[in-house]
Protein backbone atom coordinates (compact mmCIF):
# COMPACT_ATOMS: atom_id res chain seq x y z
CA UNK A 1 0.00 0.00 0.00
CA UNK A 2 2.83 2.40 0.93
CA UNK A 3 4.48 1.81 -2.41
CA UNK A 4 1.27 2.77 -4.23
CA UNK A 5 1.01 6.03 -2.30
CA UNK A 6 4.65 6.95 -2.73
CA UNK A 7 5.20 9.89 -5.09
CA UNK A 8 8.61 10.58 -6.56
CA UNK A 9 7.85 13.09 -9.30
CA UNK A 10 6.51 16.49 -8.29
CA UNK A 11 7.20 20.21 -8.24
CA UNK A 12 6.88 22.29 -5.05
CA UNK A 13 6.21 26.02 -4.82
CA UNK A 14 5.91 28.27 -1.76
CA UNK A 15 4.47 31.77 -1.57
CA UNK A 16 5.15 33.97 1.45
CA UNK A 17 2.17 36.29 1.64
CA UNK A 18 1.17 38.95 4.16
CA UNK A 19 -1.94 37.02 5.25
CA UNK A 20 -0.82 33.45 4.64
CA UNK A 21 2.10 31.26 3.61
CA UNK A 22 1.00 28.76 1.00
CA UNK A 23 2.74 25.61 -0.16
CA UNK A 24 1.68 23.49 -3.11
CA UNK A 25 2.97 20.38 -4.85
CA UNK A 26 1.92 19.20 -8.28
CA UNK A 27 2.81 17.07 -11.25
CA UNK A 28 2.89 18.26 -14.86
CA UNK A 29 0.98 15.97 -17.20
CA UNK A 30 1.65 15.08 -20.84
CA UNK A 31 -1.29 17.19 -22.03
CA UNK A 32 0.19 20.32 -20.39
CA UNK A 33 -2.18 20.35 -17.43
CA UNK A 34 -1.04 20.19 -13.80
CA UNK A 35 -2.44 17.89 -11.13
CA UNK A 36 -2.22 19.24 -7.59
CA UNK A 37 -0.91 16.52 -5.28
CA UNK A 38 -0.63 18.39 -1.99
CA UNK A 39 -1.63 21.76 -0.58
CA UNK A 40 -0.98 23.49 2.76
CA UNK A 41 -1.44 26.96 4.18
CA UNK A 42 -0.86 28.78 7.46
CA UNK A 43 -1.71 32.28 8.65
CA UNK A 44 1.23 34.71 8.54
CA UNK A 45 -0.18 38.15 9.41
CA UNK A 46 1.58 38.19 12.80
CA UNK A 47 5.11 37.87 11.38
CA UNK A 48 4.98 38.98 7.72
CA UNK A 49 3.90 42.54 7.02
CA UNK A 50 3.42 43.89 3.52
CA UNK A 51 5.44 41.00 2.16
CA UNK A 52 8.43 41.56 4.45
CA UNK A 53 9.53 39.02 7.05
CA UNK A 54 9.59 40.65 10.50
CA UNK A 55 10.00 37.61 12.71
CA UNK A 56 12.57 35.08 11.51
CA UNK A 57 11.77 32.35 14.05
CA UNK A 58 7.99 32.39 13.53
CA UNK A 59 8.34 32.48 9.75
CA UNK A 60 10.82 29.61 9.79
CA UNK A 61 8.49 27.57 12.02
CA UNK A 62 5.59 28.27 9.69
CA UNK A 63 7.64 27.20 6.66
CA UNK A 64 8.68 24.05 8.50
CA UNK A 65 5.01 23.28 9.20
CA UNK A 66 4.10 23.81 5.55
CA UNK A 67 6.91 21.49 4.47
CA UNK A 68 5.83 18.80 6.96
CA UNK A 69 2.20 18.95 5.84
CA UNK A 70 3.14 18.63 2.18
CA UNK A 71 5.52 15.75 2.88
CA UNK A 72 2.87 13.94 4.91
CA UNK A 73 0.46 14.08 1.96
CA UNK A 74 3.13 13.17 -0.60
CA UNK A 75 4.64 10.37 1.53
CA UNK A 76 7.99 11.71 0.39
CA UNK A 77 10.55 14.27 1.51
CA UNK A 78 10.85 17.56 -0.33
CA UNK A 79 14.33 18.07 -1.70
CA UNK A 80 13.82 21.67 -2.86
CA UNK A 81 11.12 24.21 -3.67
CA UNK A 82 10.46 27.21 -5.90
CA UNK A 83 10.08 30.42 -3.90
CA UNK A 84 8.29 33.63 -4.81
CA UNK A 85 9.81 37.02 -3.96
CA UNK A 86 7.44 39.96 -3.48
CA UNK A 87 6.62 42.66 -0.98
CA UNK A 88 6.42 46.41 -0.54
CA UNK A 89 10.04 47.24 -1.36
CA UNK A 90 9.88 45.50 -4.76
CA UNK A 91 9.94 48.01 -7.63
CA UNK A 92 11.64 48.89 -10.91
CA UNK A 93 14.18 51.58 -11.77
CA UNK A 94 15.00 52.72 -15.30
CA UNK A 95 18.65 52.89 -16.31
CA UNK A 96 20.55 53.54 -19.53
CA UNK A 97 24.11 52.74 -20.55
CA UNK A 98 25.91 54.42 -23.47
CA UNK A 99 28.81 52.83 -25.32
CA UNK A 100 30.83 54.63 -28.02
CA UNK A 101 32.06 52.38 -30.85
CA UNK A 102 34.77 52.73 -33.51
CA UNK A 103 33.36 53.99 -36.85
CA UNK A 104 31.94 51.19 -38.98
CA UNK A 105 31.45 48.78 -36.06
CA UNK A 106 28.89 46.02 -36.56
CA UNK A 107 27.06 45.50 -33.28
CA UNK A 108 27.53 41.95 -32.00
CA UNK A 109 26.17 39.83 -29.17
CA UNK A 110 29.37 40.65 -27.27
CA UNK A 111 28.52 44.35 -27.53
CA UNK A 112 25.09 43.70 -26.04
CA UNK A 113 26.61 41.63 -23.23
CA UNK A 114 29.06 44.45 -22.49
CA UNK A 115 26.16 46.87 -22.13
CA UNK A 116 24.28 44.45 -19.88
CA UNK A 117 27.35 43.97 -17.69
CA UNK A 118 27.75 47.74 -17.34
CA UNK A 119 24.11 48.01 -16.29
CA UNK A 120 24.49 45.22 -13.74
CA UNK A 121 27.44 47.07 -12.19
CA UNK A 122 25.21 49.93 -11.05
CA UNK A 123 24.47 49.88 -7.32
CA UNK A 124 21.54 51.12 -5.26
CA UNK A 125 21.76 52.10 -1.60
CA UNK A 126 20.48 49.29 0.65
CA UNK A 127 18.84 47.62 -2.36
CA UNK A 128 19.56 44.43 -4.25
CA UNK A 129 19.31 44.05 -8.01
CA UNK A 130 17.07 41.02 -8.57
CA UNK A 131 16.49 41.01 -12.33
CA UNK A 132 17.32 43.07 -15.42
CA UNK A 133 14.77 43.50 -18.21
CA UNK A 134 16.11 45.07 -21.43
CA UNK A 135 13.68 47.64 -22.84
CA UNK A 136 15.25 48.73 -26.11
CA UNK A 137 18.51 49.86 -27.71
CA UNK A 138 19.07 53.24 -29.30
CA UNK A 139 21.37 52.91 -32.31
CA UNK A 140 22.09 56.30 -33.78
CA UNK A 141 18.67 57.94 -33.71
CA UNK A 142 16.66 54.72 -34.09
CA UNK A 143 15.23 52.57 -31.26
CA UNK A 144 15.50 48.82 -31.80
CA UNK A 145 14.67 45.69 -29.82
CA UNK A 146 17.44 43.59 -31.42
CA UNK A 147 20.34 45.70 -32.77
CA UNK A 148 22.75 42.79 -33.45
CA UNK A 149 24.13 43.10 -36.99
CA UNK A 150 23.48 46.84 -37.30
CA UNK A 151 26.43 49.11 -38.11
CA UNK A 152 26.93 52.17 -35.89
CA UNK A 153 29.50 54.21 -34.02
CA UNK A 154 27.44 54.34 -30.78
CA UNK A 155 24.75 52.41 -28.91
CA UNK A 156 22.64 53.07 -25.85
CA UNK A 157 21.06 50.25 -23.86
CA UNK A 158 17.92 51.01 -21.89
CA UNK A 159 17.03 48.70 -19.02
CA UNK A 160 14.42 48.19 -16.34
CA UNK A 161 16.09 46.99 -13.15
CA UNK A 162 13.93 45.10 -10.65
CA UNK A 163 15.19 45.88 -7.15
CA UNK A 164 14.18 45.34 -3.52
CA UNK A 165 15.62 46.01 -0.07
CA UNK A 166 18.61 43.83 0.79
CA UNK A 167 16.78 42.44 3.82
CA UNK A 168 13.84 41.16 1.75
CA UNK A 169 15.82 38.37 0.07
CA UNK A 170 18.24 37.71 2.95
CA UNK A 171 15.48 37.31 5.55
CA UNK A 172 13.59 34.86 3.36
CA UNK A 173 16.80 32.87 2.83
CA UNK A 174 17.47 32.73 6.61
CA UNK A 175 13.97 31.39 7.25
CA UNK A 176 14.28 28.77 4.51
CA UNK A 177 17.65 27.59 5.85
CA UNK A 178 16.28 27.21 9.37
CA UNK A 179 13.22 25.38 8.04
CA UNK A 180 15.44 23.02 6.03
CA UNK A 181 14.10 24.04 2.62
CA UNK A 182 16.53 24.18 -0.28
CA UNK A 183 15.71 26.72 -2.98
CA UNK A 184 15.27 25.34 -6.50
CA UNK A 185 14.91 28.87 -7.89
CA UNK A 186 13.60 32.25 -6.87
CA UNK A 187 10.86 33.82 -8.97
CA UNK A 188 9.77 37.45 -8.77
CA UNK A 189 6.19 36.68 -7.80
CA UNK A 190 4.37 39.46 -9.73
CA UNK A 191 6.20 38.56 -12.95
CA UNK A 192 5.44 34.86 -12.55
CA UNK A 193 1.79 35.79 -11.94
CA UNK A 194 1.64 37.97 -15.06
CA UNK A 195 3.10 35.16 -17.20
CA UNK A 196 0.35 32.80 -16.05
CA UNK A 197 -2.63 35.18 -16.06
CA UNK A 198 -2.04 37.48 -19.04
CA UNK A 199 -2.24 36.30 -22.64
CA UNK A 200 0.49 37.13 -25.15
CA UNK A 201 -1.98 39.43 -26.92
CA UNK A 202 -2.61 41.39 -23.71
CA UNK A 203 1.10 41.79 -23.03
CA UNK A 204 1.74 42.84 -26.60
CA UNK A 205 -1.07 45.38 -26.96
CA UNK A 206 -0.51 46.90 -23.52
CA UNK A 207 -1.97 45.86 -20.20
CA UNK A 208 -1.76 46.62 -16.48
CA UNK A 209 -2.19 43.68 -14.11
CA UNK A 210 -3.30 44.71 -10.62
CA UNK A 211 -2.91 42.08 -7.89
CA UNK A 212 -4.97 43.08 -4.84
CA UNK A 213 -3.59 41.30 -1.78
CA UNK A 214 -4.16 41.60 1.96
CA UNK A 215 -1.67 44.36 2.75
CA UNK A 216 -0.29 45.29 -0.67
CA UNK A 217 -1.50 45.97 -4.18
CA UNK A 218 1.00 45.15 -6.93
CA UNK A 219 0.92 46.90 -10.30
CA UNK A 220 2.80 45.46 -13.30
CA UNK A 221 2.53 47.10 -16.70
CA UNK A 222 3.35 45.44 -20.03
CA UNK A 223 3.68 46.76 -23.57
CA UNK A 224 5.09 44.98 -26.64
CA UNK A 225 5.54 41.84 -24.52
CA UNK A 226 7.98 43.65 -22.20
CA UNK A 227 7.57 44.70 -18.57
CA UNK A 228 7.57 48.51 -18.49
CA UNK A 229 6.88 49.24 -14.83
CA UNK A 230 6.48 47.44 -11.51
CA UNK A 231 5.47 48.86 -8.13
CA UNK A 232 3.97 47.60 -4.87
CA UNK A 233 1.49 49.86 -3.09
CA UNK A 234 1.30 49.39 0.72
CA UNK A 235 -2.50 49.16 0.74
CA UNK A 236 -4.77 46.14 0.38
CA UNK A 237 -7.92 44.39 1.50
CA UNK A 238 -6.81 44.30 5.14
CA UNK A 239 -6.90 48.11 5.22
CA UNK A 240 -10.60 48.03 4.30
CA UNK A 241 -11.24 45.51 7.07
CA UNK A 242 -9.42 47.67 9.63
CA UNK A 243 -11.42 50.71 8.57
CA UNK A 244 -14.64 48.79 9.20
CA UNK A 245 -13.39 47.42 12.54
CA UNK A 246 -12.75 51.02 13.64
CA UNK A 247 -16.54 51.21 14.10
CA UNK A 248 -16.10 49.12 17.27
CA UNK A 249 -16.51 45.89 15.32
CA UNK A 250 -14.33 42.82 15.80
CA UNK A 251 -11.90 42.34 12.92
CA UNK A 252 -13.28 38.88 12.10
CA UNK A 253 -16.80 40.32 11.83
CA UNK A 254 -15.50 43.27 9.83
CA UNK A 255 -13.92 40.90 7.30
CA UNK A 256 -17.21 39.02 6.96
CA UNK A 257 -19.12 42.28 6.45
CA UNK A 258 -16.70 43.37 3.76
CA UNK A 259 -16.95 40.11 1.84
CA UNK A 260 -20.72 39.71 2.21
CA UNK A 261 -22.02 43.27 1.87
CA UNK A 262 -19.10 45.50 0.90
CA UNK A 263 -19.38 47.36 -2.40
CA UNK A 264 -16.52 49.13 -4.19
CA UNK A 265 -18.85 51.46 -6.05
CA UNK A 266 -22.54 52.29 -5.75
CA UNK A 267 -24.57 55.07 -7.34
CA UNK A 268 -26.21 57.81 -5.26
CA UNK A 269 -29.78 56.64 -5.96
CA UNK A 270 -29.00 53.18 -4.61
CA UNK A 271 -27.38 54.73 -1.53
CA UNK A 272 -30.50 56.81 -0.84
CA UNK A 273 -32.86 53.84 -1.16
CA UNK A 274 -30.73 51.72 1.21
CA UNK A 275 -29.92 54.52 3.63
CA UNK A 276 -31.87 53.02 6.55
CA UNK A 277 -30.90 49.41 5.89
CA UNK A 278 -29.02 47.89 8.84
CA UNK A 279 -26.68 44.90 8.86
CA UNK A 280 -26.65 42.84 12.04
CA UNK A 281 -23.10 42.25 13.30
CA UNK A 282 -23.76 40.85 16.77
CA UNK A 283 -26.78 40.75 19.05
CA UNK A 284 -25.98 44.30 20.20
CA UNK A 285 -24.19 45.74 17.15
CA UNK A 286 -25.42 46.87 13.73
CA UNK A 287 -24.00 49.00 10.93
CA UNK A 288 -25.90 50.86 8.24
CA UNK A 289 -25.36 49.88 4.60
CA UNK A 290 -24.58 53.52 3.75
CA UNK A 291 -21.83 53.78 6.37
CA UNK A 292 -20.36 50.42 5.35
CA UNK A 293 -20.27 51.37 1.66
CA UNK A 294 -18.84 54.81 2.45
CA UNK A 295 -15.98 53.15 4.34
CA UNK A 296 -15.32 50.58 1.63
CA UNK A 297 -15.58 53.04 -1.27
CA UNK A 298 -13.27 55.57 0.40
CA UNK A 299 -10.46 53.06 0.83
CA UNK A 300 -11.01 51.54 -2.62
CA UNK A 301 -10.85 55.02 -4.14
CA UNK A 302 -7.49 55.56 -2.42
CA UNK A 303 -6.13 52.25 -3.73
CA UNK A 304 -7.32 53.01 -7.28
CA UNK A 305 -5.80 56.51 -7.13
CA UNK A 306 -2.43 54.97 -6.24
CA UNK A 307 -2.75 52.37 -9.00
CA UNK A 308 -3.57 55.11 -11.52
CA UNK A 309 -0.52 57.08 -10.36
CA UNK A 310 1.71 54.07 -11.09
CA UNK A 311 0.13 53.63 -14.52
CA UNK A 312 0.95 57.27 -15.29
CA UNK A 313 4.52 56.83 -14.05
CA UNK A 314 4.95 53.97 -16.54
CA UNK A 315 4.43 56.40 -19.45
CA UNK A 316 2.00 53.84 -20.90
CA UNK A 317 -1.32 55.28 -19.69
CA UNK A 318 -2.48 55.97 -23.23
CA UNK A 319 -1.15 52.73 -24.69
CA UNK A 320 -3.00 50.10 -22.66
CA UNK A 321 -5.20 48.72 -25.42
CA UNK A 322 -6.01 45.65 -23.32
CA UNK A 323 -6.86 47.77 -20.31
CA UNK A 324 -6.53 46.52 -16.75
CA UNK A 325 -6.66 42.95 -15.43
CA UNK A 326 -7.58 42.60 -11.75
CA UNK A 327 -6.60 39.54 -9.74
CA UNK A 328 -5.83 38.39 -6.20
CA UNK A 329 -8.13 37.81 -3.23
CA UNK A 330 -9.06 41.49 -3.04
CA UNK A 331 -10.50 41.39 -6.58
CA UNK A 332 -13.65 39.66 -5.26
CA UNK A 333 -15.04 42.90 -3.85
CA UNK A 334 -18.40 43.66 -5.46
CA UNK A 335 -18.42 46.30 -8.24
CA UNK A 336 -14.62 46.61 -8.21
CA UNK A 337 -14.41 46.62 -12.01
CA UNK A 338 -16.99 49.41 -12.14
CA UNK A 339 -15.05 51.39 -9.53
CA UNK A 340 -11.88 51.16 -11.65
CA UNK A 341 -13.74 52.30 -14.75
CA UNK A 342 -15.32 55.27 -12.96
CA UNK A 343 -12.10 56.37 -11.26
CA UNK A 344 -9.67 55.90 -14.19
CA UNK A 345 -11.84 56.20 -17.32
CA UNK A 346 -10.33 52.92 -18.54
CA UNK A 347 -13.27 51.06 -20.03
CA UNK A 348 -11.58 47.70 -20.59
CA UNK A 349 -11.43 46.14 -17.11
CA UNK A 350 -11.63 42.42 -16.38
CA UNK A 351 -10.94 40.11 -13.45
CA UNK A 352 -8.70 37.03 -13.71
CA UNK A 353 -10.15 34.55 -11.24
CA UNK A 354 -7.78 31.76 -12.27
CA UNK A 355 -4.57 31.07 -14.14
CA UNK A 356 -4.64 30.24 -17.85
CA UNK A 357 -3.08 26.80 -17.31
CA UNK A 358 -5.37 23.80 -16.84
CA UNK A 359 -5.22 22.77 -13.16
CA UNK A 360 -6.66 19.51 -11.79
CA UNK A 361 -7.42 19.79 -8.08
CA UNK A 362 -9.94 18.68 -5.46
CA UNK A 363 -9.09 21.14 -2.68
CA UNK A 364 -11.89 23.73 -2.31
CA UNK A 365 -9.37 26.55 -1.80
CA UNK A 366 -8.16 25.89 -5.34
CA UNK A 367 -11.41 24.89 -7.03
CA UNK A 368 -13.17 28.03 -5.74
CA UNK A 369 -11.22 29.99 -8.40
CA UNK A 370 -11.43 33.28 -6.52
CA UNK A 371 -8.00 34.59 -7.56
CA UNK A 372 -6.45 34.30 -4.09
CA UNK A 373 -4.15 31.41 -5.10
CA UNK A 374 -3.19 32.65 -8.56
CA UNK A 375 0.35 33.61 -7.51
CA UNK A 376 0.94 30.28 -5.75
CA UNK A 377 -0.28 28.39 -8.82
CA UNK A 378 1.86 30.58 -11.07
CA UNK A 379 4.98 29.64 -9.09
CA UNK A 380 4.04 25.97 -9.48
CA UNK A 381 3.52 26.41 -13.22
CA UNK A 382 6.89 28.16 -13.63
CA UNK A 383 8.75 25.35 -11.85
CA UNK A 384 10.55 22.79 -14.00
CA UNK A 385 12.76 20.51 -11.91
CA UNK A 386 11.64 17.51 -9.88
CA UNK A 387 11.59 18.52 -6.20
CA UNK A 388 11.55 14.97 -4.81
CA UNK A 389 14.04 14.44 -1.98
CA UNK A 390 13.70 10.88 -0.72
CA UNK A 391 11.14 8.40 0.55
CA UNK A 392 9.75 8.80 4.05
CA UNK A 393 9.32 5.05 4.47
CA UNK A 394 11.45 3.54 7.24
CA UNK A 395 13.27 1.15 4.91
CA UNK A 396 14.15 3.92 2.45
CA UNK A 397 14.92 6.73 4.87
CA UNK A 398 18.68 6.28 4.66
CA UNK A 399 18.93 6.01 0.89
CA UNK A 400 18.27 8.31 -2.03
CA UNK A 401 16.59 7.09 -5.27
CA UNK A 402 19.93 5.91 -6.69
CA UNK A 403 20.45 3.51 -3.78
CA UNK A 404 23.37 5.49 -2.36
CA UNK A 405 23.39 6.43 1.33
CA UNK A 406 21.16 9.47 1.71
CA UNK A 407 22.79 12.62 3.02
CA UNK A 408 20.38 15.20 4.41
CA UNK A 409 22.30 18.33 3.51
CA UNK A 410 19.62 20.60 4.92
CA UNK A 411 19.84 18.80 8.26
CA UNK A 412 23.60 19.24 8.18
CA UNK A 413 23.16 22.93 7.41
CA UNK A 414 20.68 23.31 10.27
CA UNK A 415 23.09 21.53 12.59
CA UNK A 416 25.93 23.81 11.46
CA UNK A 417 23.80 26.92 12.04
CA UNK A 418 22.72 25.63 15.43
CA UNK A 419 26.35 24.95 16.40
CA UNK A 420 27.35 28.44 15.25
CA UNK A 421 24.49 29.94 17.25
CA UNK A 422 25.50 27.90 20.31
CA UNK A 423 29.13 29.03 19.96
CA UNK A 424 28.02 32.63 19.55
CA UNK A 425 25.83 32.36 22.63
CA UNK A 426 28.69 30.77 24.62
CA UNK A 427 31.05 33.56 23.54
CA UNK A 428 28.49 36.19 24.54
CA UNK A 429 27.99 34.53 27.93
CA UNK A 430 31.77 34.30 28.42
CA UNK A 431 32.15 37.97 27.51
CA UNK A 432 29.34 38.87 29.88
CA UNK A 433 31.02 36.85 32.63
CA UNK A 434 34.34 38.64 32.05
CA UNK A 435 32.62 42.02 32.14
CA UNK A 436 30.91 41.04 35.40
CA UNK A 437 34.23 39.97 36.94
CA UNK A 438 35.88 43.21 35.83
CA UNK A 439 32.98 45.19 37.29
CA UNK A 440 33.32 43.36 40.62
CA UNK A 441 37.06 43.99 40.65
CA UNK A 442 36.50 47.67 39.98
CA UNK A 443 33.94 47.84 42.77
CA UNK A 444 36.34 46.04 45.13
CA UNK A 445 39.15 48.42 44.17
CA UNK A 446 36.92 51.42 44.80
CA UNK A 447 35.88 49.97 48.15
CA UNK A 448 39.52 49.29 49.07
CA UNK A 449 40.54 52.86 48.24
CA UNK A 450 37.69 54.20 50.30
CA UNK A 451 38.80 52.05 53.23
CA UNK A 452 42.33 53.38 52.84
CA UNK A 453 41.08 56.95 52.67
CA UNK A 454 38.92 56.42 55.74
CA UNK A 455 41.83 54.82 57.57
CA UNK A 456 44.17 57.72 56.68
CA UNK A 457 41.49 60.24 57.64
CA UNK A 458 40.99 58.54 61.01
CA UNK A 459 44.74 58.55 61.64
CA UNK A 460 44.98 62.26 60.83
CA UNK A 461 41.98 62.93 63.01
CA UNK A 462 43.50 61.05 65.93
CA UNK A 463 46.83 62.83 65.43
CA UNK A 464 45.17 66.20 65.40
CA UNK A 465 43.19 65.36 68.52
CA UNK A 466 46.41 64.30 70.27
CA UNK A 467 48.16 67.57 69.40
CA UNK A 468 45.25 69.61 70.64
CA UNK A 469 45.20 67.74 73.98
CA UNK A 470 48.95 68.32 74.44
CA UNK A 471 48.49 72.08 73.84
CA UNK A 472 45.80 72.16 76.50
Amino acid sequence: MAKEKEIKDFIVAIELGSSKITGIAGRKNADGSITVLAYAREESNSFIRRGKVYNIDKTAQCLSNIKSKLEKTLHAAIGKAYIGIGGQSLHTIRNSVKLPLPPGTIISKETIEELKAANRDCTYTEQELLQVIPQEYKVGNVNQIDPVGVMSDNIEGRYLNVVARNSLHSNVLKCLNIAGIQVAEYFIAPLALADCVLSDAEKRSGCAIVDLGAETTTVAIYKNNILRHLAVIPLGGANITKDISAQQIEEEDAEELKLKYGCAYSDEDANESNEDKQYQVTADTTISSKLLNDIVESRVEEIIANVWEQINLSNCANELLSGVVLTGGGSNLRNLELAFTKRTNIEKIKTAKFVLQAINAKNPDITSRDGSLNTTLALLIKGKDNCFGHSLEANDALFDPSGEPYIDHQAEERKRLEELAAKQKAMEEEEKKREEEMRKKEEEEIARKKRQENSLFNKLKKGLASLLSEED
